[in-house]
């Protein structure tokens, strides 16, 4: 068999390393487009993270793959249906970061309530006066929580230990959880309505795409916060833009972006401009929050953990090993389907 491994750092070969015994594994540190996958079109697994678009003018270059293994909880970067028509099974890492990105959540929210960048950034310029970096605790204050997964449960968890009040909502409530955790399931509206913090975590998709628009800032409280650790699409950036306008925001904390891939690449923003004009503003838009003073946005790096990394790669492995083995785990889409 022949093993291609995407988007892979240098220190990450080692997990992989046992596989070159009995098959034979290449590594790539860049993010498969068609013209990587028609150099590649020999592979019968591919590797790949969150940054390589698997749609079908990608997947239709490899000639004989059988497995796609994403060293990730979500798997919307691939093309389900397609990999479904012509036998691809898809296989990801669906518990990895529940504390790590609960944990991130916080990181964000507390540089928010503490003016912590600001603050670090007068201190180093020799500056040690206070005026303008009055925050607010998160005691009593209310915390809500879309999505009541591993990584919302977590959310839920912690923020009951600073003393905040939680709401939930979840397509499939679970009220043992909530008894369990101490939070309670309200309807989305009125989570919007009463929630001081708004914390996603749900899978991007069709369904979840632009979920947070502009009637949805509407209902917010004034002065409310939005952490978003999920996925970009879900929040409709241009309106998020509006609603940090006229404070309905008071502020932001965004580990992910809408257009993300293409932001972190500006030869790709030129493509887009004669390619697709909407795509355009809501790449404008990324580039404006990040100047804005009250927007803290972080590179994708909620996971990044030795311990969560360790844990993606080890799975990554496993789901390799076992599909070899004919005991396919951890998989989206079977073979068979």
């Amino acid at each position: 068999m022949k093993i291609g491994v995407f988007e892979i750092e240098p220190w990450e070969r080692e997990a992989f390393k046992d596989f070159s015994q009995e098959h034979e594994v290449v590594f790539d540190e860049r993010e498969i487009d068609a013209e990587i996958a028609k150099e590649y079109a020999d592979l019968d697994v591919a590797s790949v993270f969150i940054y390589s678009s698997l749609d079908a003018e990608v997947l239709k270059q490899f000639k004989q793959l059988k497995l796609i293994t994403t060293r990730s909880t979500g798997v919307d970067h691939i093309d389900a249906d397609y990999c479904r028509e012509h036998g691809i099974a898809v296989a990801r890492v669906p518990d990895y970061g529940t504390h790590t990105v609960a944990e991130h959540v916080f990181a964000l929210l507390l540089a928010i309530s503490h003016r912590l960048i600001e603050a670090v950034d007068r201190t180093r310029r020799g500056d040690f006066t206070q005026e303008g970096l009055t925050g607010f605790d998160l005691a009593g204050r209310t915390l809500g929580v879309i999505g009541t997964g591993d990584i919302g449960q977590h959310t839920a968890r912690i923020g009951k230990g600073f003393g905040m009040e939680v709401l939930a909502h979840d397509i499939e409530p679970r009220e043992e959880l909530a008894r369990d955790i101490g939070f309670r399931y309200v309807e989305f509206d009125e989570l919007l309505a009463n929630s001081d913090v708004i914390s996603l975590h749900i899978p991007g998709s069709e369904q979840t795409e632009n979920l947070i628009g502009a009637g949805e800032f509407a209902k917010m409280k004034h002065g409310s916060v939005l952490i978003n650790t999920a996925r970009g699409n879900i929040v409709d950036t241009r309106a998020m833009l509006h609603a940090l306008a006229d404070g309905t925001l008071r502020a932001a904390g965004l580990d992910v972006l809408a257009e993300e891939p293409l932001v972190r690449e500006e030869a790709a923003l030129l493509h887009s401009f004669h390619r697709d004009s909407h795509k355009l503003e809501s790449i404008l838009a990324d580039h404006i929050l990040l100047r804005m003073g009250n927007v803290i946005v972080t590179p994708h790096t909620a996971f990044n953990t030795n311990e969560a990394v360790e844990r993606i790669l080890q799975t990554t492995r496993e789901n390799i090993d076992s599909f070899f083995e004919g005991e396919a785990q951890n998989l989206v889409v079977k073979p068979e389907e």
